[in-house]
């Protein structure tokens, strides 16, 4: 059996969370990462039927029956995964129509998975709906994206534009835009099926006054897509009190859209 250290999704998870940390979108213990990882990507590492021990998720998800899900920890700070990994992520399988997830390595302290741990699963199930490929899903706490949940209207597509006029790139990597949502209280499973029926439409879920989901097919693009839209907002702080003599306009997005072979979320252009 392989050392599981050396697994290269292990590996990307780290140098991600380490990233992420360093950007300063994840103080303390905010945030938290899921990858849903194949069997035969892990059975080199895990012997997978060698359960360590059973943990109640407090939520169903029949549709994640098997899956496999390397997470971080509630309660971890992400300045630490690189230093002990094995006590600050887990990999887990989900059994029992998603009420129970079955430690098969890590959380070597007694720990267990994020809180958002429901949030993530209903979000890979909706991810999954729309893209198959979908395998991550990223929450953090990047500054500006948070501040300008204060400043700005939540409406959806009022948000989109503003961020998409900020950077020409953006339109191009998150061409379906930004959902949002109002403040609610983290941690439950009704945030996370809110948050879910957003990901269905849109890979990017702004969570007012709280920080930003994100999913993707791997952890770089998921963070890519994070990065580009904390990079916007960051414009935006800058320069929402003064006055704007220039913008992208529609015209200029619809040369995008041709040049790129992408097509802006129906509704959001002239």
């Amino acid at each position: 059996m392989k050392n599981f250290l050396e697994a290269p999704y292990l590996i990307e998870m780290v140098r991600t969370t380490t990233n992420m940390y360093a950007h300063g979108w994840d103080e303390r213990n905010g945030g938290n990462i899921s990858l849903l990882l194949d069997e035969e990507q892990v059975a080199d590492y895990v012997d997978t039927s060698a359960v360590i021990r059973t943990i109640p998720t407090g939520f169903k998800a029949p549709e994640l029956d098997g899956k496999l899900f390397l997470v971080t920890g509630t309660g971890k700070y992400f300045k630490n995964v690189q230093y002990a990994p094995e006590v600050n992520l887990g990999l887990v399988r989900i059994v029992d129509g998603g009420e129970t997830a079955e430690l098969l390595w890590g959380f070597e302290d007694g720990g267990k998975f994020t809180s958002e741990f429901p949030a993530h699963m209903m979000s890979h199930v909706a991810r999954l709906k729309v893209n198959p490929a979908n395998r991550v899903v990223m929450h953090c706490h990047p500054a500006n994206l948070l501040a300008m949940t204060y400043v700005h209207s939540l409406d959806e597509r009022e948000f989109t534009r503003t961020l998409w006029q900020m950077c020409t790139e953006c339109i191009v990597v998150f061409p379906e835009g930004v959902n949002v949502l109002p403040w609610m209280l983290c941690g439950t499973n009704e945030i996370g099926e809110a948050t879910a029926e957003k990901m269905l439409t849109a890979r990017l879920v702004v969570w007012s006054q709280h920080g930003i989901y994100g999913a993707g097919q791997d952890l770089d693009e998921t963070f890519g897509l994070i990065e580009t839209a904390e990079k916007a907002a960051e414009i935006y702080m800058k320069i929402a009190h003064l006055p704007r003599v220039n913008t992208i306009t529609d015209e200029q997005f619809h040369l995008m859209e041709e040049r790129f072979g992408v097509k802006g979320r129906e509704g959001y252009l002239s």
